[in-house]
């Protein structure tokens, strides 16, 4: 069943379109945009004729393409921006491939609050791009591709959902949001639990949004399920608005087989496959979603995330302002202006129209509080939420145009020149564009130092020196052993950091079968964030210094 939203602003628009076409402006700048990066791409557009129709939107695959064409150009250039990616992600993903890699204490059976799963799926694409090239840095470049091409499909299928289920116009404006972001561009190719979730995110989205050909609930709780059981698990949370909503107009009609559907979903999502690789890699039988939620909300005092810092309330909407601007402060709009066009009757909506629509837009702002609630803090928290932030950016500028498009004379807004109005917002627009792209750029530019300063490292005749690369203050900044030579390790040197650093995964093969770096419990581990001397490498060779940022921020590279 479509939403109401879908119509709320039609008429108010279409007048808009006859006093001065501004939407329509906007609309044409922005898909001639997108036309001309994608001249190959035919069609574009699909183009309605009848008089008052929607305008032009795009394609759904030629959305696919716009956005792989994004998202891949993060995956080739977007800095990593949080050194969990390196440590928990990359490094055991190289130690399956390469047999050789950094582990963290969450990697070891005692605490085993990271899921292998996750893991392995990585590690097999990565597999398949290391037939294409024997360098390192190529397998690793190959996964970020594929991740981003996955969230280009998955985005570009929520894409077409709003566009038919709502509005082909809040289509084209999410679609802007997400493209012109600069979050979105560092989370799209990440390769983090979070950003998985996300990807699942819009798939469950998708399905509890379209009711045409009857309810998906089973659909909808299998992604959110996947999500959480091979992702991260409190992106779950997400689904209490669609749930909530499905119970309620279970009850209203008296509807049973709504049982049927919970069950069938939860089945679905089984988490069962998850289990039996866990316990093949940790030689014990862990429920790692648990763990983690245990870890992070039950643990003790002097353990849990606080140990690795915390921030105050407003953290999320500064960072929420610096990766979306003013698309931020439209989704933060949504909700109320949904309840303002009930209110003063300024659309023909009804209590189930709300009701709907309100379930729609309220997981971003249960997210946002949810999280701005907890001490510790991190960007990549927000990842689940980003689909939902760009939907209510979009469904609150589309509202905003409508009231804007009101061209009868006898209202305030009626009085407004056409003009005026258009210049309005297409300055906001396009400002909103600017700065995104421009944060994006800066980011990229200012910050990729990490990923380009082993480029010497990669050269052929470097595979047979081997030797180690000692890592000092700017530890964190490595970008994983995919970028050294074949043989070569890292190691940590003494250094200002006092905090636990990664060990590295057993090596052991005679006698212990496969992976044995996986279940062997290594030395010195400890939730608690306290350093361990048994992380350090000491050096009575000659060394060469490479200077990382400033004199004072070194990587050491010893040679052997």
């Amino acid at each position: 069943m479509p939403t109401k939203v879908a119509h709320n602003s039609a008429d108010a628009q279409n007048n808009l379109h006859n006093a001065f076409p501004i939407s329509n402006v906007v609309y044409v700048l922005f898909n001639g945009i997108i036309a001309f990066a994608t001249v190959p791409l035919t069609p574009v557009f699909y183009r309605v004729k009848r008089p008052g129709s929607v305008r032009p939107v795009v394609d759904p695959i030629s959305a696919f393409y716009i956005f792989a064409i994004v998202y891949g150009l993060a995956a080739l250039y977007a800095p990593i921006q949080d050194c969990d990616e390196v440590f928990n992600y990359w490094e055991p993903t190289h130690y399956l491939n390469r047999k050789y890699g950094l582990q963290t204490w969450e990697y070891s059976p005692e605490y085993s609050i990271r899921s292998w799963l996750y893991i392995v799926i990585h590690a097999i694409v990565g597999k398949l791009g290391s037939l294409f090239s024997r360098k390192k840095s190529f397998e690793f470049y190959f996964i970020r591709v594929v991740l981003a091409l996955t969230c280009s499909f998955c985005q570009s299928r929520l894409f077409a959902t709003i566009s038919k289920v709502l509005n082909p116009r809040i289509a084209n404006w999410f679609m802007l949001v997400m493209l012109s972001s600069p979050g979105m561009f560092h989370a799209s190719a990440a390769y983090l639990p979070s950003s998985f979730s996300m990807y699942t995110t819009m798939l469950g989205m998708i399905s509890f949004m379209d009711w045409r050909g009857g309810s998906k609930t089973h659909i909808g709780i299998m992604w959110f399920g996947i999500g959480g059981i091979v992702g991260w698990p409190f992106s779950v949370a997400l689904i209490g608005p669609f749930l909530a909503e499905e119970l309620i107009l279970a009850s209203i009609t008296k509807d049973v087989e709504i049982v049927r559907r919970l069950v069938d979903g939860v089945v679905r999502s089984s988490i069962a496959l998850q289990v039996a690789v866990d316990t093949f890699f940790y030689h014990k039988i862990v429920l790692v979603p648990w763990r983690i939620v245990s870890y992070n909300i039950f643990s003790g005092a002097g353990q849990g995330p606080e140990i690795f810092g915390t921030e105050p309330f407003d953290f999320y909407i500064r960072n929420l302002l610096l990766n979306f601007n003013i698309w931020f402060v439209l989704a933060l709009c949504a909700g109320p202006l949904l309840v303002l066009q009930y209110v003063l009757q300024l659309e023909s909506s009804t209590r189930f129209t709300l009701m709907r629509n309100a379930f729609l837009v309220s997981p971003f702002y249960m997210w946002l509080a949810i999280f701005s609630a907890q001490a510790h803090k991190e960007e990549r928290f927000m990842y689940p939420a980003y689909p939902f932030l760009g939907l209510n950016a979009a469904i609150a500028l589309h509202s905003i145009l409508g009231y804007v498009g009101i061209a009868d004379p006898k209202t305030l807004m009626g009085m407004i020149p056409a003009k005026l109005k258009f210049a309005f917002v297409l300055t906001a627009v396009v400002l909103a564009i600017d700065i995104g792209l421009l944060r994006t750029l800066g980011v990229v530019t200012a910050y990729r130092a990490p990923l380009q300063i082993y480029t010497a490292l990669q050269e052929p005749d470097m595979d047979q020196i081997g030797g180690i690369v000692c890592l000092g203050k700017e530890w964190y900044r490595f970008p994983s052993s995919y970028f050294l030579p074949n043989d070569m390790r890292a190691k940590f040197i003494r250094s200002d950091f006092d905090g636990l650093l990664p060990g590295e995964f057993s090596e052991a093969k005679v006698g212990f079968g496969l992976f044995a770096g996986t279940w062997l419990i290594p030395r010195g581990m400890n939730d608690h964030n306290v350093a361990d001397p048994g992380k350090y490498v000491w050096f009575l060779k000659l060394y060469v210094e490479m200077t990382l940022i400033s004199v004072s921020s070194t990587y050491l590279i010893a040679l052997s």
